[in-house]
Formats: structure tokens, sequence, C-alpha cells
């Protein structure tokens, strides 16, 4: 059997920042071959990305649901779609191909609304068709390790976690912030939420991945505060798990100096970890000797099941790309298994739709308690 996989992409045009991430990052570890696309809201410009990108113009598509139906009868159809349009085109778009019987990888957050999140896995499940939903930090080999950390108990019961991420991009009241910013501030392109839903579904994704933590219930203040804006720029989110450990969310597109500020501490009985996303080749631990210990990637100390993601030799810097890479390296190789007949749950270490549900009823809980005045809801 080819093992060579075959995928598609819905939007990721022309000077489409994320679109060519996702591209970039499915090619470092050759996982699939892209073969079709509707990557434009016009058909000239999905033909013309289709041909810089080496595309048949046969299999470049005027509208999604034209691509979901004819891939679905080509004998060579695609294994595989990525979804990387404004969040209030992911529910049509990842339906049209579910219903399709393709799988499909969606960049987060999933939807606008936890009911049609419900939905989508409903279809997926019934199908037996697999979702990725891409959470890019938790692909780094360091989030990974965390994960097992935990989960060994090396730092004990985990009693508070403080995780921020704060940009600085959309400070300007002059400036949306061009093609990528302006359709996350407007609503009719980006739902109810800007910041929550761009950063905080990470912050909530992050802390949910590596410690197993279930939010139980938040209090929010969103903040409108650029000039002109009509949608969240910062936002302050007071959490309670339901293991009884507390924690406090911090995300901002205002915040000058910050680039991609994610960042994750988390505090147990036994000792403490530390993570910066802009330093991911390094954990801290502290154990309650207080003696800091930083255990960098590429290192033995690093547990097998974190390190198979490794690429390079320790020193050698891997990053963003690399941790979207390794989303997409668990998500083919269990695409694969599926056409092969020997795919099984536990191969899945990559974000599913579940965890995309999460993240929406964890937004939708925070406008909740906001728009109440800030109270505690339940999630």
């Amino acid at each position: 059997m080819n093992r060579t996989l075959k995928y598609g992409m819905v939007g990721g045009g022309p000077d489409a920042f994320i679109g060519d991430a996702h591209r970039k990052a499915i090619s470092i570890d050759n996982s699939a071959d892209l073969v079709a696309g509707c990557f434009s809201r016009t058909l000239e410009k999905t033909k013309a990305q289709g041909e810089a990108l080496r595309i048949s113009s046969d299999r470049c598509y005027a509208s999604y649901r034209e691509m979901a139906e004819k891939e679905d009868a080509r004998e060579d159809g695609i294994d595989f779609v990525v979804v990387v349009t404004p969040n209030s085109t992911h529910y049509e778009v990842c339906k049209a191909f579910l219903e399709a019987g393709i799988h499909v990888a969606c960049d987060k957050p999933l939807v606008t609304e936890s009911r049609q999140a419900e939905e989508l896995k409903a279809i997926a499940d019934e199908k037996g068709l697999l979702f990725m939903v891409t959470y890019t930090y938790m692909g780094h080999v360091t989030s990974k390790f965390i994960r097992d950390m935990i989960a060994k108990g090396e730092i004990g019961m985990i009693r508070t976690v403080m995780a921020e991420y704060p940009q600085g991009w959309l400070y300007n009241e002059h400036d949306n912030g061009g093609k990528q910013g302006s359709w996350r501030c407007d609503p009719a392109q980006s739902g109810k939420v800007n910041c929550l839903g761009d950063l905080g579904t990470h912050v909530e994704n992050a802390v949910a991945a590596m410690t197993g933590l279930k939010v139980k219930r938040v209090l929010a203040k969103m903040d409108v505060v650029v000039p002109g804006r009509v949608l969240d720029d910062n936002d302050q989110i007071l959490v309670e798990y339901e293991n009884g450990a507390t924690g406090v969310n911090w995300t901002s597109q205002f915040a000058i100096g910050c680039d991609n500020s994610l960042r994750v501490r988390i505090y147990g009985s036994k000792g403490t970890i530390l993570w910066f996303q802009e330093r991911c080749e390094e954990v801290t631990l502290i154990r309650e000797d207080g003696i800091s210990r930083i255990i960098r990637r590429g290192n033995g100390a690093v547990t097998p099941q974190a390190a198979k993601y490794g690429r390079l030799p320790a020193g050698h810097t891997e990053g963003w790309l690399e941790s979207m890479g390794n989303l997409y390296d668990s998500y083919a190789e269990c695409v694969r298994a599926k056409k092969e007949g020997t795919f099984s749950l536990e191969m899945i270490d990559y974000p599913t739709i579940e965890e995309g549900i999460a993240g929406l009823k964890y937004v939708e809980a925070c406008i909740n308690s906001n728009e109440k005045g800030n109270v505690w809801v339940e999630v």
C-alpha cells in the first residue's frame, strides 16, 4: 500500500501567514503531499496560489463544497483537509468535509459556538473520522515532557497555575494589524471574542494538556481597551479546577514589548515547573529544596515519549514550525493507520476535537461571567 498521504487546504491563499505555516509544518517530515485546494474566495486567486504550489488546475476549486464533493468522488482523493480560514467559516467548511467522509485538521479556535463543535464531533464519531485542532504549542518536546513529569507525580498535587499569553501587535488604535489583525477584530469573522478566542484558547489548552486539570468554573473580566475596537483585547480570568486547584489566566494584544509570550507556571505540593514558549527548548524544574534545574530538549533527562519528537541534537534550536510539525506527524500516522486498519486510540498524540470543545466552553463561560458583572460561572 502507498503510505504517502494526500491532503487539501481550505484558506491559506496569497499572503496568508497561517496557511503557509501549516504547509511548511507538514513538509518537515513529508507527512503528506498537498494536491488540492480552495485557497481564496475567488477562483482566480485560488488558481494563482495553486500554480505557485504546483497543484493541478483541475484540483483548484471555486468553493469548499465543490472541493469536498469532487475529492470524495476521486479514486485518488485527499486523505484529509486542513482548514485555515477565519473562525466564522470553520463550522460549515469542516462539516462539508466530514459529511464527505474526509478527515479534518482545523486551526483554533475550532468554531465560534460549542454547540457547533458538538455537532461536528457527532458527525466525526459516526463516520469514524479523525479531527485535529492545531493548538501548536502542545507539539513542543518540552510541553510533552512537562505532561509526562506531572503525570508521574514529579511535583505532587497541583495547587495553582499562573498562565499568560500577552502580545503587543495590536496596541495602535490607528492600525488593526493588517490582513491578519483585521478579521480578528471583526465580529462577523471572529465571533463574539477576539483576544480570548485567539490567545485565551491556547492558554486553556496549554494548562489542560500539561496538567490534566479540567476547569470547573471561571470569573472573567474581559476588556476592550484600544480606542475603536469592539472585541476584547485584554482578558483576566480567575479559574477554579475540578481538583480544587486555582489559577489565573491573562491574555492581551496591546502589551508592548511582548511578541508571542505564552508562559505557564505550575505550582505543586512537591515542586514547581516553569515554561516559556519563547524559550521552548527548556523547562525549569524546582524541587522542595529550592534548587532550580533547567532541562533542555535534546538531553537524556527528557522522557522517551517526548524526546521522540526531537529532530536535532541539543543546541540545534527547534521551534514553532517544528512544534506544529509534531502535531501533524502524529495526526498523519493516525490517518495512515486508519487507511491500513491498524489504528488504535492510544496512537493519538495531538489535540483532538474534544480539546477544541473544551476551549469553546471555557470561552463561553468567560463571556457569560463578564456579561453578568464578573461573577463565578460554571463551565
